[in-house]
């Protein structure tokens, strides 16, 4: 595959035994799905991968933070019903979509555009043969990069689903930011990865921004006594009121490069979520991020592997969903299989 390739040229040398360790993973560590390639596209849209990090350069050029929209997008879609691009999907007069479940809200309108545009061009370049939740999987591997991350190879070869999930089934499988370790631990054990996926995944954390919202149970009614008092301080100033809709940056140090200095922010009290800080005061991962926050090399390689599993999980392939002609909205020809039932269209896939 030619990502491979530029993979090897465009890390730095201290990340050859990570790359030696991916190398491994593409036939034991992590398995790859059957009907997931390392090459799915090598023929069909051969300049697939160029089209969508030259159109991301260009975006990430005029604005960065548009990396940290797109990355957590396939997160948002992964967690919930698997890597299928059903997040993607606008709802119908019958009922509310899965984008208007409340983890979904903060989800950046841009990042669903710059998705949409990034199809276009791909389509028009190779037809009808590239999946959205392939194109949205390629889009947050690149934001990761462009940002100052690995860049690495990831299996494609995803279709997209014919439904949504449902409200409740948003909530259920994304774990929120005033979730502690033990809560996370069980949601991520739930999707076979394990703590330190868990402690590298959270790391994406090192860019992007959140809504005062999303923290304020650590500075109202009272101030989180594990925030650093200055750090807290600070955090009044921005969200004077529990219900402000500021927002503020999630890694103080660095906040636009993709880096290993969240870890740092960890140790010195400056995680802005429960479900970050509480990482590094829980027994369970405390020593995970120590060694992350001293050995940049070692979260990416550890990130690179958990990326790659987590951008398996319950996808469709073969003759299962569909390829999109609009990310947002379902193939209108398709005939819809009600949820869990079976036949060659298959709809989704569930936990």
């Amino acid at each position: 595959m030619a990502v491979s390739k530029v993979f090897l040229v465009l890390l730095p040398l201290a990340f050859v035994v990570a790359i030696s360790t991916i190398a491994r993973a593409q036939t034991s560590e992590p398995p790859i799905v059957k009907g997931l390639s390392w090459s799915f596209y090598e023929s069909s849209c051969p300049d697939l991968e160029e089209i969508v990090r030259n159109r991301l350069k260009q975006v990430f050029k005029k604005d960065i933070t548009q990396a940290a929209g797109l990355l957590r997008v396939h997160f948002h879609d992964c967690f919930v019903q698997g890597c299928d691009g059903s997040v993607l999907l606008e709802g119908s007069a019958s009922g509310p979509d899965e984008k208007d479940a409340p983890p979904n809200l903060t989800l950046r309108p841009e990042a669903f555009e710059i998705i949409e545009d990034l199809r276009k061009r791909v389509h028009k370049k190779c037809g009808h043969t590239v999946s959205c939740s392939d194109i949205t999987a390629l889009a947050a591997r690149d934001s990761v990069f462009l940002a100052g991350g690995p860049l690495y190879p990831i299996p494609l070869g995803r279709r997209d689903s014919l439904n949504f999930a449902t409200r409740d089934a948003t909530l259920a499988n994304l774990p929120g930011p005033t979730s502690n370790t033990s809560d996370l631990m069980k949601a991520f054990t739930n999707k076979n990865l394990d703590a330190t996926d868990l402690v590298a995944l959270s790391g994406s954390h090192t860019i992007g921004i959140s809504h005062c919202s999303s923290f304020s149970n650590r500075l109202f009614p009272s101030q989180d006594p594990t925030l650093d008092k200055t750090f807290a301080k600070n955090l009044y100033k921005t969200c004077p009121t529990s219900n402000a809709n500021a927002t503020t940056v999630l890694d103080i140090l660095t906040p636009n490069a993709f880096d290993n200095k969240y870890y740092v922010d960890l140790i010195n009290r400056q995680g802005l979520f429960t479900s970050d800080q509480d990482l590094f005061t829980d027994k369970q991962t405390r020593s995970i991020v120590t060694s992350f926050a001293a050995n940049q090399s070692l979260f990416f390689e550890k990130f690179v592997l958990a990326m790659i599993k987590m951008g398996q999980m319950s996808v469709l392939t073969g003759v299962q969903g569909d390829i999109r002609a609009n990310c947002s909205a379902r193939n209108p020809s398709r005939f819809v299989v009600p949820f869990g039932g079976g036949g060659q269209e298959g709809v989704a896939a569930s936990f």
